[in-house]
């Protein structure tokens, strides 16, 4: 007949953690090269208006983004009260806009070109001159797909 032994109250060698450092190094360094930080300092006022039947754009990165819309309070002594346009990091004219769509779209690969979408953000108080006059230089430089970013708003029952 077979006889078991007890076992005995031994306990269990230490995990070793002499390879945890590496680990966490090599998992910082993965993510400070893969992450990007995209900070836009935004110079202009920018209260969207509302809408109830929106649609978010899935591809993030075929999109050019052009800001209107009153100077923030420090700007004003500048540029006035007036919307402005705002391209990146500063202040352009609307004749800027054309070489600026050009610049962002040649950025991209080639497959993404021709499927370039310019989104809005147009403060709500911003007049229509000025969104026509924006539109007009997007034609000049074949940019038509263009989207007006705006905030959901709940739709109203009756």
């Amino acid at each position: 007949m077979i006889r078991f032994k007890a076992r005995s109250s031994a306990s269990l060698p230490p995990v070793s953690t002499a390879s945890l450092p590496d680990i966490v190094f090599m998992l910082l360094f993965f993510f400070m090269t893969v992450t990007t930080i995209q900070e836009k300092d935004l110079k202009v006022l920018n209260q969207l208006p509302d809408a109830t039947e929106i649609k978010k754009l899935e591809k993030k990165d075929r999109l050019i983004y052009i800001h209107i819309g009153p100077p923030e309070q420090q700007y004003r002594s500048v540029y006035g009260t007036e919307p402005q346009i705002q391209l990146d990091d500063s202040f352009a004219r609307v004749s800027d806009i054309g070489p600026y769509v050009l610049q962002k779209r040649e950025a991209l690969p080639a497959e993404l070109r021709s499927l370039v979408t310019v989104v809005l953000k147009v403060d709500e108080k911003a007049g229509m001159g000025l969104i026509n006059d924006v539109k007009q230089e997007l034609r000049k430089v074949n940019a038509l797909k263009i989207n007006y970013a705006t905030i959901e708003k709940a739709a109203q029952g009756d």
